[in-house]
């Protein structure tokens, strides 16, 4: 059964790090397409990916979760009919992105410093401000040789990579602490404690026609089931309902 699967982060933490990984998906999925009509998707993605470091400890707050990953995963290695070799290979990663955040030298301030894209940042940053007759810089750059273009956009990227890597690490091991779980509410609302909860993941039939609406912290959480409404844009599913939940 072919489902929409929907996720909600119960902490500031957590949703940083699900912005990220969208905004890198958005800018790599760009790096293997024209360019020429991906611009304007790769450059907002790269320039929201760089506001975010600034103003987030990321790299602090992902050293902190993959030292925790490698304690547990030192811990899962004592289990009985444990993968081995996967197990290794997960944590010789989490020590070398580790070591690599702990470096002094955090490449993605290059970016910052790039003056071609420092000069399209300002125009990035403006509504309707990155037209073609506002940026010749960036006409200019878009029709120099196809294998120069895709060498730049690459390098910009690999100056990501450690922060990328340790993105999707941390994310993966999340995601993995629960198996998604069947519910059927009577009135399309669900509520619960969310205690030691980091993030909800919702799967529903692709075949509805309700969606959910989350709210919630570290404390309480609850999902509203709404349904499209083309007066209001959307009103209340009171009916019974049926997804899957995984409570990560």
């Amino acid at each position: 059964m072919t489902t929409i699967l929907y996720e909600h982060p119960l902490n500031e933490r957590i949703r940083n790090y699900l912005k990220l990984e969208q905004l890198f998906v958005q800018a790599h999925s760009c790096a293997n397409a024209d360019i020429q009509t991906s611009h304007q998707v790769f450059f907002n993605a790269l320039f929201a990916i760089i506001d975010t470091l600034e103003r987030s400890d990321i790299k602090g707050e992902l050293i902190k979760d993959l030292e925790k990953l490698q304690q547990n995963l030192v811990i899962w290695s004592q289990a009985p009919d444990i993968n081995t070799s996967a197990l290794e290979n997960n944590l010789r990663e989490t020590v070398a992105l580790i070591c690599q955040l702990k470096s002094n030298n955090q490449t993605w301030y290059q970016l910052k410093e790039n003056k071609l894209l420092a000069s399209l940042k300002q125009r990035f940053a403006i509504q309707g401000g990155n037209s073609s007759f506002d940026l010749p810089q960036l006409q200019f750059w878009l029709h120099q040789p196809t294998e120069q273009v895709s060498t730049q956009i690459k390098h910009w990227l690999s100056l990501l990579a450690d922060i990328k890597y340790s993105l999707d690490l941390v994310l993966k091991f999340i995601r993995q602490r629960e198996e998604f779980r069947s519910i059927e509410t009577d009135s399309g609302f669900y509520q619960d404690s969310g205690e030691g909860l980091l993030l909800l993941r919702i799967k529903v039939p692709q075949s509805s026609q309700y969606y959910p609406t989350i709210s919630g912290n570290k404390f309480r959480y609850s999902i509203r089931f709404m349904l499209p409404c083309e007066v209001s844009g959307r009103r209340y599913a009171n009916q019974a309902t049926k997804f899957q939940l995984a409570r990560c």
